[in-house]
């Protein structure tokens, strides 16, 4: 018997025009000046202006925020912070990729002033309470609308997270048409982005449980089954709300069973060369899988009929790790740090930054060393 707890959010809206259902959750909540944090693209392509305007003839006016970029830095975050408090809003609803979700985390935290940003990085440090927080992903891959993490750039090359229950959002809105519009190289990284979280989550040495390990399964059977399909014709509709759902559901597992050396060896690819986050991942995803072999075969196997990927002899983590290379291939990503234009002298930093991922290594089902670490980046080269 193991004893595990299993944490998410408790209010779920899916289904294509949801967005539509902000009015009704605002009002419920009794929300009469929220602060909507997105970036510019998502205004300049319009998605918003439905769910908007739908509050402001309820008389739900709002304060937008629309200068998220990638990788959100400290003084944005405090940025957003203080339009938030001076316009006195009383809720904040993050609105787009995972960078606008981790954003409208913090600052429904920050703006509560109670406690300064400074005092919440790290885990189990909030200690204050936040306004009503409202998550609406536009992209199927971070899983942030689910998880109870916020990664903030600290520096030129560091970041740093903040982890805590108290993120996890009131309510979540997954609409498949504001995500129609989403070119297919996003739609790809973003894709196999949550398929790591699902993977690494099945195979976390720490938090693994039953109700993690489900989900993690149905998030890949959903994933697997349309991500070619989202990047090869992106309006179908069924597809995108399948990689939505997916996605969700990925990041609910890995918010109770943590990612690990994918992630951990991931980031200083993003740090150092600003590389999107999913495409990171993709690049170094197969040849974690093959290290890991000795110690995850057996959970690999169970993977298997996810992908509908055959169950034989071969050892599970190289026909995944196949798998995945042919999948980034197919979906015109990729491959290798070499087409990414990364010195091959780089590669001893690279190893040393990843290494300094503990939180993220010490959840890995086998343990990774150094020269570990090198070995994999160069297999990734």
């Amino acid at each position: 018997m193991q004893n595990y707890s299993f944490s998410t959010v408790s209010d779920i809206h899916v289904g294509c025009g949801s967005s539509l259902r902000l009015v009704d959750i605002c009002e419920k909540s009794n929300i009469k000046k929220p602060l909507v944090v997105t970036d510019k693209g998502l205004v300049k392509l319009g998605l918003l202006e439905d769910a908007l305007n739908s509050l402001e003839l309820e008389g739900i006016s709002h304060t937008l925020y629309s200068d998220v970029q990638a990788d959100p830095a400290d003084t944005l975050i405090l940025d957003a912070t203080k339009i938030c408090v001076q316009n006195n809003c009383d809720a904040v609803i993050g609105f787009g990729g995972g960078s606008s979700m981790d954003v409208a985390k913090v600052v429904a935290v920050l703006a509560k002033g109670e406690q300064c940003l400074d005092e919440i990085y790290g885990v189990d440090n909030i200690t204050s309470s936040r306004l009503p927080l409202i998550q609406i992903p536009t992209t199927a891959g971070t899983g942030s609308e689910a998880t109870m993490v916020a990664v903030i750039t600290t520096g030129a090359t560091t970041k740093a997270g903040v982890v805590s229950r108290t993120l996890l959002a009131d309510s979540i809105i997954l609409d498949a048409e504001l995500s129609l519009g989403l070119p297919p190289h996003i739609t790809a990284a973003t894709g196999i982005d949550a398929m790591v979280h699902a993977i690494e989550a099945y195979t976390s040495a720490r938090l693994k449980n039953p109700m993690s390990d489900a989900i993690a399964k149905e998030a890949l059977r959903l994933l697997a089954g349309s991500i070619q399909e989202a990047v090869h014709n992106g309006k179908n509709l069924k597809a995108r709300e399948n990689m939505l759902l997916g996605a969700m559901y990925a990041g609910q597992a890995f918010a109770n069973a943590p990612v690990a050396a994918v992630h951990a060896l991931a980031y200083p690819l993003g740090g150092q060369y600003h590389i999107p986050h999913g495409l990171s991942n993709s690049l170094v995803l197969p040849h974690v899988l093959r290290f890991n072999a000795c110690e995850a075969d057996d959970l690999y196997r169970e993977l298997l009929e996810c992908f509908d990927l055959p169950n034989n002899s071969e050892s599970p983590a190289n026909v995944l790790a196949d798998y995945f290379l042919d999948l980034a291939k197919n979906l015109g990503i990729p491959k290798s740090l070499r087409e990414m234009n990364i010195p091959e002298s780089d590669l001893e930093m690279l190893a040393t930054e990843g290494m300094k991922q503990q939180r993220l290594l010490i959840n890995n089902p086998r343990e990774v060393l150094l020269e570990d670490a090198l070995a994999i980046y160069k297999a990734a080269y």
